[in-house]
This record gives structure tokens, C-alpha cells and sequence, in this order.
């Protein structure tokens, strides 16, 4: 017996960033929206735990138990007494080290997946509580659709959303570290006041109204200067993405993968062709969204 699990990636539309707490994270407000990019993560019985990928930049993900996807397993076999001794095969589709949460979804597909193949019976909330230990971005994964994200982004709401929204993805020539660019963010903002975050109510509103020209006009991320001055030539990129009719851009998550808003999917085809065209970005993808959260496939 096998389980596959697809788990879609995310774009933040508004990502509010607080000073750094003693613990070293921050504080967030962060509006997630779960979009049709995704990965699967196939969990099958096995003499022990082993990791495999494939997909665009499979070589560039850990195959030891530092992935996710294993951190996952290990987590849910450690609170109801089970042997890991699972296969977990990652079929990646959301770019890798891009700020769309790839490795965040891959937890929660392995979560699910082998919560599926073991029948543990763990509620909702304890899955969710495992994800929240596995990272801040893991929770959002396993729920989907359009939520926001307080705490350190794992303590979720989630928000009703009108209509899909358009976009376009422009994938970067190399990825940056999200701990790297929090760093940078700190070192930016040292010895200014940094307000506490809150959630945009013209952004929650515009979500709720299903209006892209509402949303554009909101859509925010304390998180892109830092993630600019770490990686400056993604300021050419989203340069190109206005030029080409994008409503809003901005660099999705903490980057480097750009984000554009398009006024519909023939739009966001149009904007797609310019950025291939511009020779600003390695790769360029449209997806639409909310979708639905890790959602089992196979069984």
C-alpha cells in the first residue's frame, strides 16, 4: 500500500514583520493564499526511512533527515509509538528555496500521507500542532485556501476570499535563505521603531470581495527590501512584471521568486510571455488561486 498526498505552494499577499523577538523569531501577521503549484509526496512501507525527489531542482533538496518531509514522519511515528520505516518519494513542481513554502508543503504531505498509511486516527488539531513544531509555514500548508498567519505565521484564521486571483511566478537563478534574509531585515531596521504587525483590512476586505485591483492595491511584504538588498537584480524583475501589465508585484515570502498579480488568467499569460522574454528570470509559471490545502490523491 502507498498513500500520495498534493500539497499546494503559497504566495503571502501581505507579509507584516515585527521586531525581532527574544527567541529570535518575529512576530507576524501573515495573509497567506494557497496556489496551484504543487508537489506530491508519495509515503509507501519500507526497511527504514528513506527520502527520494525528483522534479525541477530535486538536487538541491536534503534527502536526510533534515528534510521536512522526514522531520514529518519522525514527528508523527515518535507521538503514537510507530517504526518510521517508510519510503517518502517528493514529485517537486514549487521551486525550490523560491518563498513559496515548497519545503513547508512537503511536511505537510508527508504528515498527511503517513497520518493516511499508519490510520493513527490524530485529530486536525494535533496535526496542526505538529506542523506548527515542524516550522511557521508547515500549519499553512495543511490547510490551504487563504488564512492569516499570527504568532511566528503558525497560529492560523481562516479568511474568505470571493473569487480566484490570477498570478504569475518568476523563478529566480538562485534561492536565498530565509534565515539570511530575516538577518538582513534586523540589520535594516536596527534602531528604528518597528510597529507591531497587523493584517490590512483593505487587503482582507479586497480578499473577501474577490477584486484583484482592490487586492493590487494592498498586497505588501516588510520582508522585500531585505530580500532586494540581498538579491538586487530581482528589482529588474519585478520592473519587468509591472512593464508587462502586472496590477502589483512583489517578491513572494522572504524570495527570491517574484510574484505578479494579473487582472485574470489571460492577462497572467500575457505578463508570463514578457518575463520570459525579459532575460531577468530562469523560469516563469502561472497559477491561479485559493486552492485547497495537502489533500490525499491516492490510497
Amino acid at each position: 500500500m502507498s498513500v500520495t498526498v498534493r500539497v499546494p505552494a503559497k504566495v503571502n499577499v501581505q507579509l507584516a514583520v515585527g521586531a525581532a523577538r527574544p527567541d529570535g523569531f518575529h512576530d507576524l501577521a501573515n495573509v497567506f493564499l494557497a496556489v496551484g503549484l504543487h508537489d506530491e509526496v508519495t509515503v509507501t512501507p519500507a526497511g527504514e526511512l528513506r527520502v527520494t525527489c525528483e522534479g525541477p531542482d530535486a538536487a538541491q533538496v536534503p534527502l536526510d533527515r533534515t528534510n521536512l518531509a522526514a522531520r514529518a514522519a519522525l514527528a508523527l511515528a515518535g507521538r503514537y509509538g510507530i517504526e518510521p520505516a517508510v519510503h517518502l518519494h517528493i514529485a517537486k513542481d514549487i521551486p525550490v528555496a523560491g518563498g513559496m513554502a515548497g519545503g513547508s508543503a512537503d511536511g505537510a504531505g508527508a504528515l498527511l500521507a503517513c497520518d493516511t498509511l499508519w490510520g493513527t486516527g490524530a485529530s486536525r488539531e494535533e496535526l496542526l500542532d505538529i506542523c506548527a513544531e515542524l516550522g511557521s509555514d508547515v500549519p499553512f500548508s495543511l490547510v490551504g485556501g487563504a488564512a492569516l498567519g499570527t504568532g511566528r505565521g503558525e497560529k492560523l484564521r481562516p479568511l474568505d476570499v470571493g473569487g480566484d486571483f490570477s498570478w504569475v511566478f518568476a523563478m529566480a537563478e538562485r534561492g536565498l535563505s530565509t534565515p539570511a534574509v530575516f538577518r538582513e531585515f534586523d540589520r535594516l531596521t536596527e534602531g528604528l521603531d518597528v510597529p507591531e504587525p497587523v493584517a490590512s483590512e483593505a487587503l482582507l476586505d479586497a480578499l473577501a470581495k474577490g477584486d484583484p485591483e482592490a487586492l493590487a492595491a494592498a498586497v505588501s511584504n516588510d520582508l522585500q527590501p531585505a530580500a532586494l538588498s540581498l538579491f538586487p537584480e530581482l528589482a529588474d524583475t519585478l520592473a519587468a512584471g509591472s512593464a508587462a501589465g502586472a496590477l502589483a508585484g512583489l517578491v513572494s515570502g522572504s524570495g527570491p521568486t517574484t510574484a505578479f498579480l494579473a487582472r485574470d488568467a489571460g492577462a497572467a499569460l500575457k505578463i508570463a510571455d514578457a518575463l520570459r522574454a525579459s532575460g531577468t528570470c530562469r523560469a516563469v509559471r502561472t497559477a491561479s488561486g485559493p486552492v485547497p490545502g495537502a489533500t490525499v490523491i491516492r490510497a
